[in-house]
């Protein structure tokens, strides 16, 4: 069996429909076992204090802003070598989900900040390249809206990706590229290393993690299926109008 077949959309939702719902469960169970067990269940930070809860909800959403435009990167260029339809709309399937992320990445990030560095935002490098990555995120979804075929917004959609990818790249690594600013370095790699975030905060973290990674699975899934139907639709709808 080939990876390959999955990219017959019939094959594709076939395929994953039966999935969905054990996904989904899983979803929500995980993200309401690491929200209790964060919020309720861990100790206040001597240096943030109530604020750090937020903690549970701001990493791993700031982490999937980033692995959401790494997916759109694979799928275009499957969609630009192989020139799978699927592939192309899993890409357009994921852009809204991974632009949500990155604006509850940015709000959170200024409501942890706020108490935190004393301000709402600052143009720290890493701050600065997320709020580009979430304008290109605005961008990549126009651009699909904007043009009728869908393989010519396919194709420069691919494009918009690739040169994207440059700010989610910088998103993650921008403190190890220009130094320190406000924005700390990677916060799950330190907790319990000298670090204010107490040790018991890793656990409950990584199952939050594992939580918004199953949503987002999930809500691509959905969505691409829904985007495969509407495409179907429209194909119809050509066909009569001929």
């Amino acid at each position: 069996m080939s990876i390959w077949e999955y990219a017959n959309p019939k094959k594709f939702i076939a395929t994953t429909t039966p999935i969905l719902p054990w996904l989904t469960g899983a979803a929500i169970a995980t993200l309401v076992v690491g929200l209790i067990w964060g919020f309720f269940f861990t100790p206040e930070a001597a240096n943030f204090g109530a604020s750090v809860k937020i903690f549970f909800v701001h990493v791993p959403s700031a982490m999937m802003a980033i692995n959401a435009w790494a997916m759109m990167l694979v799928a275009s260029l499957i969609w630009v070598i192989r020139r799978h339809h699927v592939s192309a709309l899993a890409a357009r399937a994921a852009a809204p989900i991974g632009m949500v992320f990155t604006l509850i990445a940015l709000f959170t990030g200024a409501v942890w900040g706020q108490p935190t560095w004393g301000t709402w935002w600052e143009w720290d490098p890493r701050l600065t390249s997320f709020l580009i990555l979430f304008l290109f995120y605005l961008g990549y979804i126009a651009l699909w809206e904007a043009i009728e075929d869908p393989d010519t917004a396919a194709d420069l959609t691919a494009v918009l990706c690739m040169v994207g990818s440059v700010f989610a790249i910088l998103s993650r690594y921008a403190v190890k590229f220009w130094g320190q600013g406000l924005h700390q370095d990677s916060t799950i790699a330190k907790v319990g290393e000298r670090d204010p975030l107490h040790a018991s905060y890793y656990l409950p973290a990584l199952i939050c993690m594992a939580a918004f990674v199953l949503i987002f699975v999930a809500l691509v899934l959905i969505r691409t299926q829904t985007e495969i139907r509407a495409r179907r639709i429209r194909a119809l709808e050509a066909r009569m109008r001929a």
